[in-house]
Formats: structure tokens, sequence, C-alpha cells
């Protein structure tokens, strides 16, 4: 049974999705950890799986309303219009941030994450012996994609559609950022910066295209998974977001390469040097950054128990 469409429920989702949308457009940071946290998770993957055989029995009938509650389009609609605004309207701030407070804007993310770490492994109900266990190899596995050097940027339309659809579910996997994959990928600043800034529609268009392929079947066997699984999961889930702080750390250097294509030289980045902090004045400006994100997790957390009976 669907939830309410109140347009108080809807405020408080579409807030949510803000929020979703603001951490996925940064490299390492998972919008699935904000939707996990604040408690439309497990509705957003119904919802997406809701897009079967009897969803288009009744789009083809013209049942637009029988279509609408089956799918939970409303909700749906909402959580896609949250993530597109702050996706938009955030890109150019944080090239800004990126480009003039890099260490600062790192901490807090660090901070944001590290704390989520906490709130998501405590719904697990029971830690026996194979949870833990999917809980290293979940963190192993985030590890591993947080030193995996960066790919050459492509921008095949084939290639483009692949990325749109890793990156879709990784956006709404917890702990696993779709931003961070595109950077694996090569074509984090052409589709999230570049293309985005500049309405790039050659870009963007294979890139929507492959999301919206890809998300269907990973909503059904994430939520098969999440049925049958849910503890087992929930700990993989939890082991993705610890493993994915090597990412947000902020005292590191990109290794950049510059390659030639079609006559013009990019940069690329192709790996991190990771360093340690010196004691510092910045260092502590960005021990308060990362104890303010801490700080947000905990504001999300009380807010989601506030308003989790009405939403």
């Amino acid at each position: 049974m669907n939830k309410p469409n109140s347009i108080k429920d809807q405020i408080i989702i579409f807030i949510k999705s803000l929020a979703m949308g603001a951490v996925n457009a940064i490299p390492g940071v998972s919008g699935g950890t904000i939707a996990m946290i604040t408690g439309i998770f497990i509705r957003l993957i119904n919802s997406l799986k809701s897009f079967d055989m009897t969803a288009l029995r009744l789009l083809i009938k013209g049942k637009f309303g029988e279509f609408v509650t089956y799918t939970d389009l409303i909700f749906l609609g909402n959580v896609l219009l949250g993530n597109l605004v702050a996706i938009v309207s955030l890109a150019r701030l944080f090239e800004f941030l990126f480009l003039q407070y890099p260490i600062y804007i790192w901490a807090y993310f660090f901070g944001l994450v590290f704390a989520s770490v906490f709130f998501l492994g405590k719904t697990v109900t029971k830690w026996n012996g194979g949870n833990v266990m999917a809980f290293i190899i979940g963190t192993a596995a985030a590890i591993y994609i947080s030193i995996a050097a960066p790919g050459v940027e492509n921008s095949h339309f084939l290639y483009l559609m692949l990325c749109g659809a890793i990156a879709i579910c990784c956006k709404i996997l917890p702990g696993t950022s779709g931003a961070f994959v595109l950077l694996l990928m090569g074509n984090y600043h052409l589709i999230m910066i570049d293309a985005i800034n500049h309405v790039r529609l050659e870009i963007l268009a294979p890139f929507i295209l492959g999301a919206v392929v890809g998300i269907v079947p990973f909503s059904h066997g994430l939520s098969w998974l999440l049925k049958r699984f849910y503890n087992t999961t929930i700990a993989l889930l939890t082991g993705f977001i610890l493993g994915s702080l090597p990412t947000l750390w902020p005292w590191k250097e990109e290794i950049k390469e510059v390659f030639v294509r079609g006559g013009e030289a990019k940069s690329v980045t192709t790996g991190f040097v990771w360093d340690l902090p010196q004691m510092n004045h910045e260092f502590f400006i960005a021990a308060l950054w990362c104890a303010l994100g801490i700080i947000t997790i905990y504001g999300i957390e009380w807010l989601a128990k506030k308003v989790s009976s009405k939403i």
C-alpha cells in the first residue's frame, strides 16, 4: 500500500530529495545513504520496481489513475525533481568550493559519511557471522573502488549510456557514489560539470537514457535482497559506506595526466596521494567542518524520527 501524498508529506519528501541530489553531485558521497537515513530508501526502491508488466497494462488500457497509484508516481516524481533541482543548482557552487576550499568541503563530507556508518549499521538487528562477513566484504570492495585509477574521458554514445546505467544504480545504492564511479570511468567532469553547466544535450541524452534503462532491473534485484536478506544486505551497504571514506579524506593530492583527444589536451585525474594533516589553523577549521558534517547527520536522523509516522 502506498504512503500518503498530502502536500505536507510531499514537501518533506522534496526536502529530503534535495539533500539526496546535493550529495549525489559529490564524488565519493551517496545519495542512497541520505535516502536510507531519512527513511525513503525502501519506498523509492519499491516505486522503481513497480514499473513492470502490470504497470504497462494499466498504461496501455488508459487507466492512468491506477497507474499513478500502482507505481507511486507522485512520490517518485517528487524525488526525481528534488534531485534534479539540487544537482543543477549546486553544480557551479560545488565547482567553486572544490576550487577555493577543497579541504574544508571534503572534511564536511567526510564527517557526514562517517556518521552515517553508525546510523545505518545500527539498523541491522542481528550481527551474526554472515552479516559481519558481508560488512567486511562491502568495506573491502569500496576501498578497492576508492583507490582504483580513474579512466579516460569518453564521449561515445554507448559509453555514455553505460555511465548512466552504472551511475544511477550507484546513486541509489547506499555507500557507493555515482559521481565517484563517473570519476573512475573518466566522465565525471564531462557529465557532472561541463554537460550540466552548458546544457550539452548530446552528452546528457544518452546518459539519461542509460539511467532509465538500468534502474528498473537493478531496483528489482535490490528489493528482492532487502526482502529476503535484509540484515545481510544492510551490513553489506554499511561496509560500502565505511570503505568509501578514503575517497573523502581531505588531505590528498590528485595525480593528473594529460591526454590528447581530437587534437585537444585534457587533464584527467588518475589517482590520489593521501597525506597526514599538519597541526595548523587549516586543520582545526577542517575539524570543525568535519564535526558539522557529523552534526548534520544527527540532525537528519532526528528529523527523520520526527516525521517517520507521517511519510
